[in-house]
């Protein structure tokens, strides 16, 4: 008992004394941006540096001083509609591919008859290049949104599957043990223990899979789109405008920044009730 009592203390002293660690090395929210910002200002810098001073001639790479009266130009024409477009679209082939990326993976992961059945398969279309897939889609679905989000989905796809099916695997037997012996059926067995053991897992499969949906938008909306950040980027009229195509690059980083940073916010808070390592 005394044993007992004494390893109880030693633990709670061992959590105060990394959570007192953590919050003195907590670094300021003015710090985190700082850092953050840094590398991007000093790249603008050297840019403005390089175009002013004549080494890179302006139509290969316009000074970034200039993009803001181009990024005028195009909030007073159709900007906001190219990025709600964009934006319907990535989080329409997310919900999709992620969505379905989860329903296979838990009946694989749980079931290994399954996992011989579709798991091989799975495996030799995940390497299959993205833009392969578009004179495909092209000939069974049209120009139309069908192939664009079916593109996405095939990006979001993946990684929520990859992900979900190893963290599922992975989850400690001695839990499943556990709860056969609190007398959990099979059913309560997977909600209440499984699936929270695996959430981390799933949660950065999704993560991932809404990251991989902005990039294959690109390649979608290369599928003789006109509308779209994509179309910003691949349309005959605009490539001889070197500071449009950056600018789509530059709105693309950023929304794909503030989806992540929303994803990483919500993963979180649903893992609120995990222990971390303090940095």
């Amino acid at each position: 008992m005394q044993n007992s009592i004494s390893k109880s203390e030693l633990n709670r002293s061992l959590a105060q004394a990394a959570l007192q660690d953590q919050q003195r090395h907590k670094p300021s929210k003015f710090k985190s941006w700082y850092k953050a910002l840094l590398l991007p200002v000093i790249f603008l810098f050297i840019c403005e540096f390089l175009v002013r001073s004549g080494a890179i001639d302006a139509y290969l790479l316009p000074a970034p001083s200039s993009l803001w009266q181009s990024f005028i130009d195009l909030a007073h024409a159709d900007l906001l509609t190219h990025i709600y477009i964009s934006t319907w679209r990535v989080f329409a082939g997310f919900a999709i591919g992620s969505g379905l990326g989860l329903l296979f993976a838990i009946g694989v992961g749980l079931n290994k008859q399954i996992e011989e059945y579709l798991d091989p398969t799975f495996s030799a279309i995940k390497s299959i290049p993205s833009l392969a897939w578009i004179p495909l889609l092209l000939l069974w679905l049209g120009i139309d949104e069908g192939s664009k989000l079916t593109l996405i989905a095939i990006g979001a796809f993946f990684p929520t599957y990859t992900n979900t099916v190893a963290a599922i695997q992975n989850v400690d037997p001695k839990l499943v043990e556990l709860g056969k012996v609190y007398g959990l059926n099979h059913f309560e067995r997977i909600v209440q223990i499984i699936l929270p053991a695996a959430s981390p897992g799933i949660l950065t499969g999704l993560r991932n899979s809404l990251s991989l949906s902005w990039m294959f938008m690109i390649a979608a909306e290369l599928i003789a789109a006109t509308q779209g950040i994509g179309y910003l980027l691949s349309d005959g009229r605009e490539t001889s405008r070197p500071d449009i195509v950056i600018l789509a690059i530059i709105l693309l980083a950023l929304l794909g920044k503030i989806t992540d940073t929303i994803m990483k916010a919500v993963e979180q808070w649903l893992l609120r009730w995990r222990e971390s390592i303090p940095k």
